[in-house]
């Protein structure tokens, strides 16, 4: 959008690695030297770290583009945790091998025919490994290992390492050291010095013909380095903002107010960002908690369900249910009256209950006495899960 109103060719902020937009600064320039002189030393690592946004990345194809013309067969690969053998398969295939099913000695096997095939065509192999600091310790030492791969005593594959700066701390870890033996030269990539943001934002207004328009007050290009620290990510991200910013206003001339106004609204929206991050988490906590409550309480319910049938009658049904267990109460305790005056009175002929003084009459009076409190008790225990 902006790049139209001003009449650029491009844009000039964009966040993508185009080599086109590659910025010589002090660091640059020396880790482009550290990857030169592994190009030609024809073995072993190189090994650059930094920081998010420094410009790994930039470095690495823009060495690349300086590879077009020479005899090198070079490809890169974006690590992730990994381990040896899915390495082994991510390397084929940035080398265009078949790798589906294969097993890791026949990995290796294609591998080392590749590198001999090149080798004899008088080309030399050059793997380019990013993010290297994703990598498990067994999948760098599978690194170290292809290094050991040579043809008439000359090595058939080199490789660079590109990385954060944790990996610096992981090549001092104990297990390592024929690795680091294998380290030609390794540097830490910085940012951008204050001096050096201003020539970077006016390197890449340049590259699209930028004709001082917008013009840019002095001042303002330290406020960016203030604000980003000199990251060149970071001074894409801030500057494309700024520079939409002036053209919605139709704005002709950047100053400090500008970046400052921009710088705010940034760190504001990063602000939202890690209040919704935290906002989420909390929501995702509280369901987790309310999902596992919903849970046992259903199955509670669920097994007093199935435990108790009795609890999914009625209300009508439940009185008469009520009702009848008093009836039986009633009778019972009417029977067990009429038993112990009978038990004074002369014998009465045979009928349905046994004679006074018989075995028989005591041991149908327990029976009778034993269902009521199995029936009584029964019925208790229903109606206390329905009051619960």
């Amino acid at each position: 959008m902006y790049h139209e109103y001003y009449k650029f060719t491009g844009r000039p902020f964009q966040l993508n690695p185009d080599p086109t937009f590659y910025f010589q600064s002090k660091g640059h320039q020396r880790a482009m030297a550290y990857l030169r002189y592994g190009i030609q030393q024809e073995q072993g690592f190189i090994v650059v770290t930094g920081d998010v946004g420094t410009g790994k990345t930039m470095l690495v194809n823009n060495l690349f583009k300086e590879l077009e013309s020479k005899p090198i067969v070079a490809a890169k690969i974006v690590s992730s945790n990994v381990g040896e053998n899915d390495l082994l398969r991510l390397i084929a295939a940035s080398f265009d091998l078949p790798y589906e099913g294969s097993s890791k000695a026949a990995l290796l096997k294609d591998l080392e025919s590749f590198f001999k095939a090149r080798k004899k065509e008088g080309k030399r192999v050059l793997l380019l490994v990013d993010e290297v600091q994703n990598l498990p310790r067994d999948s760098l030492e599978e690194l170290r290992m292809l290094s050991n791969f040579d043809y008439e005593g000359e090595p058939l594959v080199q490789s660079f390492l590109l990385g954060q700066r944790e990996f610096r701390t992981v090549m001092r870890a104990p297990g390592l050291e024929q690795l680091r033996q294998r380290v030609l030269a390794a540097y830490h990539l910085k940012p951008l010095s204050d001096k050096e943001v201003e020539t970077y934002i006016k390197h890449r207004l340049l590259k699209v013909g930028w004709q001082n328009d917008p013009a840019i007050d002095d001042d303002a290009y330290f406020s960016v380095f203030r604000f980003t620290g000199g990251v060149p990510r970071r001074i894409n991200t801030l500057f494309d903002r700024v520079m939409l910013n002036a053209c919605l206003e139709e704005s002709h001339q950047i100053t400090v107010k500008d970046i400052e106004m921009v710088a705010a609204e940034i760190e504001q929206e990063r602000s939202d960002d890690i209040a919704m991050e935290s906002d989420d988490i909390e929501v995702e906590v509280a369901s987790g908690r309310r999902s596992e409550t919903d849970t046992r309480t259903s199955r509670d319910a669920q097994v007093r369900s199935q435990a108790s049938p009795a609890t999914q009658l009625p209300n009508a049904d439940i009185q008469k249910l009520v009702a009848r267990i008093e009836a039986i109460q009633r009778t019972v305790e009417n029977l067990s009256s009429r038993l112990d005056a009978a038990s004074d009175e002369k014998p009465q002929p045979p009928g349905f209950w046994p004679a006074p003084g018989t075995g028989r009459r005591t041991a149908m009076l327990s029976v009778l006495l034993g269902l009521g409190v199995v029936v009584i008790g029964t019925t208790g225990a229903v109606l206390y899960r329905l009051l619960t």
